[in-house]
């Protein structure tokens, strides 16, 4: 599966491109999308947009990973970020790709251990886990990858509860089956 991170954000929008297969995860590129505030807010909506299109059609991922917005104390930068991530879905949504949302506790939960993880834990853990020789930078790359490896970790967790479920359900049914001919 290979999967697009995005972390959203109006005068940086960070994107990373992670490759599964199985339990093995590897970064195939990562970036930045940047607007300047000089700009007016269409054109630089329209940069991220047309930015993350590009990486879209280069790397055909199948699935988004995007962060959802948290609001703080500013709703001023929330409204921004919300602009920027709106840019970023209809790009995902144009070529196709399945969207999973994410908290930012729910990505440091999935990539770390806990929701409560610094920048630093994330981007350490995102290099090791995806066997970078070095720290993505700006944070927002790393951010991004984490939000991809979220969505692998979280959707190969389902997956295997789906089947182990399956192989439960098969054996409670050949035990019920064994009982009732008894």
């Amino acid at each position: 599966m290979v999967i697009i991170g995005i972390d959203p954000g109006l005068a940086h929008t960070g994107w990373g491109i992670v490759e599964t297969r199985g339990s093995l995860m590897r970064a195939r590129a990562y970036g930045c999308v940047t607007t300047t505030p000089a700009d007016a807010l269409n054109v630089r909506l329209g940069i991220i947009y047309t930015e993350l299109s590009k990486v879209i059609e280069h790397y055909g991922p199948t699935v988004v990973s995007i962060e959802k917005i948290f609001f703080g104390q500013n709703t001023r930068s929330a409204i921004a970020t919300a602009h920027a991530r709106g840019a970023a879905l209809v790009a995902c949504s144009v070529c196709g790709c399945e969207v999973g949302e994410y908290t930012p506790m729910q990505i440091k939960q999935a990539v770390v251990g806990t929701g409560s993880a610094d920048k630093h834990q994330v981007t350490y853990m995102v290099r090791n886990v995806l066997g970078l020789d070095h720290d993505p930078k700006p944070d927002h790359c790393a951010d991004a990858l984490a939000a991809a490896v979220c969505h692998a970790n979280l959707t190969r967790t389902a997956t295997l509860a789906r089947s182990r479920m399956s192989e439960d359900d098969v054996v409670s049914i050949a035990l019920t089956d064994e009982g009732e001919a008894s």
